[in-house]
């Protein structure tokens, strides 16, 4: 039985012209693809191919270290430069460019197991950490790291297909058109985890997903249960959807992981499922591409790096009026300057914005009504935060507990002043990060001060 979790907004959903179309490959696929190093929490990638190296897909191009996750060929083709390019998340960020042969031929590293059912789990860990897969909504959190520091602890494996922003329907198709692969996915991370069953969490708009999920449940006899949600932003934040399903919270500051759960996305599930299965990494994305702005939305899957622009050539352009571009979806997407920057593995959506929907305002201005507080999922006071930011008193900001706040935009979207609550607090952010380090960087001087002191 689904359970309520505190605050949330109910923005009209938006997704009539999507959601009932059906996926379709990008066509033709880019002459070119720009694959940034680093579309995973975790520090980049290195590049560990050269300037004129000929490239396979699924071939693995950049290696890392430490917290990461390996970064693997979309297209086969030759590499024309690796450089930094424009970036999603802001500014450059070094990529490997790979000229498309359009031959789609397959490295040699591709490789599916003898019997994927004979696998043990640390073979399957394996596979999922040398494929690259990641938190595929948005969180890119590296899935085997996720998966092995959560054996032994977590009791609930959740699969997030809430797909609660308006505009985004990749999870929703995905449901209806590769439901066995959810389905496989879901019973693979059973198996890992040694839970008796897996738990889909799907908002109740997307009924006929429901159906096309139960029905292979059963046909399969798989150890996945459907769990139907009531239809409320940011159910798929895991904090929330994991008080929903369980009815227990999650700690502030702490991870899922801590009540027992962890909670997959619904193309990282996929993902795992074509890992174990076929050896295949990830090399594509589902893309929604939607908004005013569009001529013709649609749901496409492309090859990882590709454009964004040719993403919107292919739904018809964007029109002239257009004046906001989206990489995300528009509660928790980032405004971008170019349609050059690539498609990554947390792409989910690509959205444009046209003509009167540009609702800011000269001055906003707080009228102290409170329903910002109302609206925080994580009990946090929105209209303090943002007075603390923009006067700079980065003590206070850091004790009204800014570090939880996990820039949903809630309160942003219910604020009738139009404050920019979600923006000033991703700056508030780095400024208390600044500050922290800044006490960091002058307690160790004032400790080598002392050493030196002592020495003389």
């Amino acid at each position: 039985m689904a359970q309520a979790f505190f605050g949330g907004v109910h923005p009209n959903d938006m997704k009539a012209a999507t959601n009932e179309k059906a996926i379709e490959q990008l066509s033709p696929p880019p002459a070119q693809v720009v694959i940034p190093m680093s579309m995973h929490f975790g520090a980049p990638c290195t590049p560990i191919v050269s300037v004129g190296d000929y490239v396979k897909v699924g071939q693995k191009i950049g290696e890392f270290k430490g917290l990461g996750a390996p970064i693997h060929a979309s297209v086969s083709g030759k590499v024309v430069a690796i450089e930094p390019r424009p970036y999603s998340m802001g500014g450059n960020m070094t990529s490997v460019v790979i000229e498309n042969d359009y031959q789609n031929t397959v490295s040699e590293e591709v490789k599916a197991p003898a019997d994927p059912n004979a696998l043990t789990t640390e073979e399957m860990i394996e596979i999922v950490k040398n494929a690259g897969i990641v938190g595929m909504g948005g969180a890119t959190f590296p899935t085997h790291v996720k998966i092995s520091g959560g054996i032994g602890q977590v009791t609930t494996v959740i699969i997030n297909g809430a797909e609660c922003e308006p505009y985004i329907t990749g999870d929703h198709r995905a449901m209806l058109e590769r439901t066995e692969e959810i389905i496989g996915g879901a019973s693979y991370l059973v198996k890992m985890f040694g839970v008796d069953k897996a738990i889909i969490g799907v908002e109740d708009n997307k009924k006929n997903g429901i159906d096309a999920l139960n029905r292979v449940i059963a046909e399969t006899k798989a150890p996945v249960i459907v769990v139907p949600l009531h239809c409320r932003y940011p159910q798929g934040g895991e904090k929330q959807l994991c008080q929903a399903i369980t009815g227990k919270q999650v700690p502030p500051g702490g991870l899922p992981s801590a009540i027992g759960c962890a909670v997959f996305n619904i193309n990282t599930t996929i993902a795992i499922f074509r890992a174990i299965t076929t050896g295949m990494p990830v090399v594509s994305k589902v893309v929604t591409v939607s908004g005013s702005g569009v001529i013709e939305p649609k749901n496409v899957e492309c090859p990882i790096g590709t454009p964004v622009s040719c993403l919107f050539d292919y739904c018809g352009g964007l029109k002239d009026e257009t004046f906001k571009i989206i990489a995300g979806g528009p509660m928790m997407g980032m405004a971008q300057y170019t349609c050059d920057i690539p498609v990554a593995k947390g792409t989910g959506a690509m959205l444009a914005f046209a003509a009167d929907e540009d609702k800011t305002v000269e001055n906003p201005t707080c009228i102290r009504c409170g329903r910002c507080v109302e609206a925080c999922p994580v009990h946090l006071e929105p209209l303090y935060m943002y007075m603390y930011e923009q006067k700079g008193m980065i003590e206070e900001l850091e004790a009204a507990n800014i570090m939880d706040c996990m820039e949903c935009g809630a309160c942003a979207y219910i604020c009738p002043g139009r404050l920019h609550l979600t923006q000033t607090f991703k700056t508030g952010k780095q400024k208390v990060k600044d500050a922290a380090a800044k006490r960091k960087a002058a307690a160790e001087a004032a400790k080598a001060a002392e050493a030196a002191k002592k020495e003389a």
